[in-house]
C-alpha cells in the first residue's frame, strides 16, 4: 500500500508542477525536477520521507 502512495503522490506532483507551468508560470518545472531528482535519490538510498511519513502514520506496506 505504501508502495502505491508514494508512486501516486510523485506522479501526481508532477502532473500538478507540468500543469501550473503551462498555466501559470514556467518555473513550476522546477518543481518537477525537484520531484525527478527525489525519486532519483530515494532508488539510489533506498530513503524516502514520504515513505518514513507513512511509517509513522502506521500505514501497511
Amino acid at each position: 500500500m505504501k508502495n502505491r502512495i508514494v508512486r501516486a503522490v510523485a506522479g501526481s506532483f508532477v502532473l500538478i508542477s507540468l500543469l501550473l507551468a503551462i498555466y501559470v508560470n514556467q518555473n513550476w518545472l522546477w518543481f518537477t525536477a525537484f520531484v525527478g531528482a527525489n525519486l532519483l535519490q530515494s532508488s539510489i538510498s533506498k530513503w524516502c520521507l514520504l515513505d518514513t511519513i507513512l511509517n509513522k502514520l502506521n500505514v501497511k506496506d
